[in-house]
């Protein structure tokens, strides 16, 4: 998410996240910073894990992670369900925001294809908290 600048800056900073943790997400969205507070309410690793927003922009953002093994590939779908802020405004900002969200998603989704089909994984993974992993 570079083009955001986005990244973590309080709760879980680094390695995998766990159930019941929190992170605190720094990015620049449509020119404006603002940060982003996200709690793990759901987590079958590896099938599946839910963040929803604790303190954030959005009235409600609701992000289920679900993870699908087909012989040597992975599937990963996302659902995102958000409800925009501003009362009756935010219900009319609501196109354009699924707009963003949805570009913003692809590209995130597409770095994180890239990621896991290199090594390139290997630079985000803690290996003292996961060792199992590197």
């Amino acid at each position: 998410m570079a083009h955001t600048n986005e990244k973590a800056v309080a709760g879980r900073t680094s390695g995998l996240i766990q159930f019941g943790e929190v992170v605190t997400w720094e990015a620049r969205h449509l020119g404006i910073k603002q940060n982003l507070t996200s709690k793990i309410t759901a987590y079958n690793r590896p099938f599946h894990f839910r963040d929803e927003q604790v303190q954030g922009i959005f009235k409600s953002i609701i992000h289920d992670h679900n993870f699908e093994q087909r012989g040597e590939t992975v599937i990963m779908k996302d659902a995102f369900n958000f409800e925009s802020p501003l009362g009756v405004l935010g219900k009319v900002a609501t196109v354009f925001f699924k707009r963003y969200l949805t570009k913003l998603l692809i590209n995130r989704n597409n770095t994180i294809k890239e990621y896991a089909e290199s090594r390139k994984w290997k630079l985000v993974i803690d290996p003292v908290t996961h060792p199992q992993q590197t």
